[in-house]
């Protein structure tokens, strides 16, 4: 019959071989005997998964601006919002892990930590949040310090926006966008007052209007992430400190202050 389906894969490439099943879900190696460990390492794992399609779409949104194909960057940023839905979702998974259940393994980890995600570190320094520092938790692994250093020597995503910007007519200053940025995103109030003639006439300046809105959302969803994993730690740990050495809590409170895009988010207070 036309609609009966497929049983023989002896010559036929499978569902487990295209997406290479075996060596995905072989890669859980618990340490200890402890239930809740599979969960934390499948959490692990399914973020940094996610976390390799967001460099994917955020390399190519870059590019797209970077060619003056702003209009088709939208669609990649909305899918990084939208990764990072998945990612505030994989927190309420997480909780139910109990402070008791995590006690029991957590020894097992030594020193490693989420906060030597290479991935995670690309991501920050894509989105602008650059500190050269941040390499040294990488420099026993030559190939991650070399990839990270290699970001550091391109242009953050806000600078190819702003860029675009700039050849679009809008008062951008040189200073902004000349070179590759190798620190934090600080507030620069000429690109405040651009950001703000953009808003004030949405209609004439459309294009510009429509990218700060996919930016404000982006960061919007990488706050709400990082809040999530402040809320997790503490409910789990407490006020210990990570294992990777930082102040655990304190550490990622701090982080909350972090901006991205400072003026995106300022110049609301100016219309």
């Amino acid at each position: 019959m036309a609609d009966r389906p497929v049983t023989d894969f002896r010559d036929r490439m499978s569902y487990g071989d295209y997406l290479h099943l075996g060596q995905v879900l072989s890669a859980q190696h618990p340490v200890s005997d402890a239930p809740d460990e599979m969960l934390f390492i499948v959490q692990h794992q399914t973020s940094e998964l996610w976390m390799k399609l967001m460099l994917h779409e955020l390399g190519a949104a870059r590019r797209a601006v970077a060619e003056d194909h702003v209009p088709q960057a939208f669609k990649m940023l909305a899918r990084v919002s939208r990764i990072m839905e998945q990612l505030n979702n994989a927190w309420d998974v997480l909780r139910t892990m109990t402070p008791s259940d995590y006690t029991t393994f957590r020894e097992t980890l030594g020193q490693s930590s989420g906060f030597q995600s290479v991935q995670y570190r690309l991501i920050e320094f894509t989105l602008g949040n650059r500190n050269a520092d941040m390499l040294r938790p990488h420099a026993h692994d030559a190939e991650a310090t070399a990839r990270l250093e290699a970001e550091l020597r391109e242009p953050t995503l806000y600078q190819v926006v702003l860029r675009a910007a700039a050849r679009m007519g809008m008062d951008v200053p040189e200073r902004v966008i000349a070179a590759p940025s190798r620190a934090p995103q600080a507030e620069v109030p000429e690109v405040r007052a651009m950001w703000a003639a953009v808003y004030r006439d949405p209609a004439a300046h459309w294009t510009l209007y429509e990218m700060a809105e996919k930016l404000v959302d982006l960061e919007d969803y990488f706050r709400r992430w990082r809040f999530n994993h402040v809320t997790t730690v503490e409910r789990v740990i407490g006020m210990k400190r990570g294992t990777g050495g930082t102040g655990g809590v304190d550490y990622l409170r701090r982080m909350l202050a972090v901006e991205l895009f400072p003026e995106l988010w300022r110049v609301r207070t100016d219309l």
